[in-house]
């Protein structure tokens, strides 16, 4: 239908809502015309129009769900699909639209980051070290509840002020019945909130005095966990307080892989020439554990360590010179984390050890692959610039 078709049809909408505003498929039918202009939030307030007439129509709540999808409002959309499954658990069309939203609003590592064990183990060791340390009635804070894993296991410990944070309303609302299912609802709270939104004497009673969080990234930093730790240090943390982790390190090495050069490098393709293409190809990729082949031709070495303890952390950048193990092409530099979660206790996710746990591996591309041979020394430029990992040739 034309766009001079849609606004005559909307005008004899309007006239028949004019008459009887009571009616509901009037303004399902606006609804409908109005979606397919692209006037998205119009057509959700037509379908909601249509709703308060008919609460009930599967039609009308599957329609207002992807328009307030499409609008924006991605919770209010999942809290509509799960009524329409309410009233017919067999409605197919709506449980594919509910899975579908929830894919895009939950980041998809999180069921492999759950299942991994030595992560776990690691970071419930640190937290009965910091209740050892603090006391079972020390006032513990759970930034990124997620699955609500880390405060289950600071109850576990014995801790009995807990209070956890989830700024997505759908992984706060799923946490919640995690909790409520393990029977710990009495001893964790989760606040519906970003951690930069909480107040103390509203939110939270007094200041933290421990603090846990699993924010870190793969690549250490993509998360803005160094402003969220800063904004915990000025305003939610005791002085002083325990941190776990209380320190981040990216580690790497020089790595050659046929596969991730073909993601990173365009040369000639069908006899014309592409290589200015590379200029546009991503500077950071996945390594994703076994499935991805690659060769070392360096040691390990540091690219920039975190004191997550320190009120701030400024940028830095500084020159480092890394020797070759092995002739090779070098197309980046592969990148992981380790944590320091408590006295004795780390996790780290060496690609040696670690290959295909909850923390992907990093590869930093350079702009063009870099022949090197074997003690050839290799000068790159890494730092931070508080957001992000820089890794780069000195001489690009």
């Amino acid at each position: 239908m034309s766009t001079e078709s849609e606004a005559y049809v909307l005008g004899q909408l309007n006239r028949l809502l004019h008459r009887d505003p009571r009616e509901a498929d009037p303004w399902i039918e606006q609804g409908v015309a109005l979606y397919r202009l692209g006037e998205t939030e119009e057509a959700a307030r037509c379908f909601e129009a249509a709703r308060e007439i008919v609460p009930d129509n599967e039609l009308v709540l599957t329609n207002l769900a992807v328009t307030l999808a499409e609008s924006g409002r991605p919770h209010l959309a999942v809290v509509m699909l799960r009524r329409v499954l309410g009233i017919n658990p067999a409605n197919h069309h709506a449980r594919h639209q509910l899975r579908r939203l929830l894919s895009t609003m939950v980041p998809f590592w999180h069921p492999r980051m759950l299942n991994d064990t030595a992560r776990n183990d690691a970071f419930e060791r640190a937290i009965r070290l910091a209740l050892e340390k603090e006391g079972r009635h020390a006032r513990v804070l759970d930034i990124g509840t997620g699955s609500g894993l880390l405060s289950m296991m600071a109850a576990r410990a014995g801790a009995t002020h807990i209070d956890s944070c989830e700024q997505v309303p759908v992984i706060a609302e799923t946490a919640e019945r995690i909790i409520a299912a393990n029977h710990l609802q009495q001893r964790i709270r989760v606040i519906h909130k970003s951690s930069r939104e909480l107040t103390i004497g509203h939110d939270l009673a007094q200041r933290a005095d421990i603090l846990v969080s699993e924010l870190i990234s793969s690549d250490l930093l993509a998360e803005g966990v160094l402003d969220t730790f800063a904004d915990a240090h000025a305003r939610l943390l005791r002085p002083n307080a325990t941190m776990i982790p209380h320190a981040a390190t990216a580690i790497g090495c020089l790595a050659e892989s046929a596969v991730l050069h073909k993601y990173a490098f365009v040369a000639d393709v069908s006899g014309f020439d592409l290589s200015l293409f590379s200029a546009l190809a991503p500077s950071r990729l996945p390594v994703h554990g076994m499935m991805t082949s690659w060769r070392r031709l360096s040691d390990d070495f540091e690219i920039l360590r975190i004191d997550l303890t320190a009120p701030t952390v400024e940028p830095e950048l500084q020159g480092i010179a890394i020797t070759a193990t092995a002739d090779g092409e070098a197309v980046g530099v592969i990148q992981w984390i380790s944590l320091d979660l408590a006295e004795g206790v780390t996790f780290a996710n060496h690609p040696d050890g670690h290959s295909d746990g909850g923390w992907l591996q990093i590869l930093h591309t350079f702009p063009r692959p870099i022949r090197v041979a074997r003690g050839e020394r290799l000068e790159l430029m890494v730092g931070h610039d508080r957001a992000s990992i820089m890794v780069s040739p000195a001489n690009p």
